[in-house]
């Protein structure tokens, strides 16, 4: 799994128990999601069409620094499932996991688009091909 993205728990991201509030860990994820899909389908009309089971295994308080994984699952004609983990930077404790995120590929009239990808793509590569 690849961390992308590191983010700082501040004060306002805390719930009344003092620790990282899930829901804006749901939204960091979501968002680390969208990002990855858009890149990876090269369309930015990317939407989440299912989240699965979120495995909440431990917390994170104030001053800590957690980084959100993202690994693809499969490719869909239209969609991309991601699976993800947030952990702990200093620690390596897993914080979180995601089995399942669907995204869908939208056209400009928010249609599924089939999309063509079947594998991984990373953004050197394709800039590399750009230059035969």
């Amino acid at each position: 799994m690849r961390f992308h993205t590191r983010k700082w728990v501040k004060p306002e991201d805390l719930n009344p128990n003092g620790t990282l509030f899930g829901g804006r860990l749901l939204a960091w994820i979501d968002e680390e999601a969208a990002l990855y899909a858009i890149i990876q389908l090269e369309n930015p009309k990317v939407v989440t069409k299912f989240i699965s089971e979120i495995d909440f295994k431990s917390s994170a308080k104030k001053g800590d620094i957690v980084e959100i994984g993202i690994e693809v699952v499969k490719f869909g004609r239209s969609s991309i499932t991601l699976k993800s983990e947030v952990r702990n930077k200093m620690t390596r404790e897993t914080i979180l996991t995601v089995d399942n995120i669907v995204m869908v590929n939208l056209d400009k009239n928010g249609n599924a688009l089939p999309h063509g990808k079947q594998e991984i793509e990373f953004v050197k590569d394709r800039l590399d091909s750009d230059e035969d």
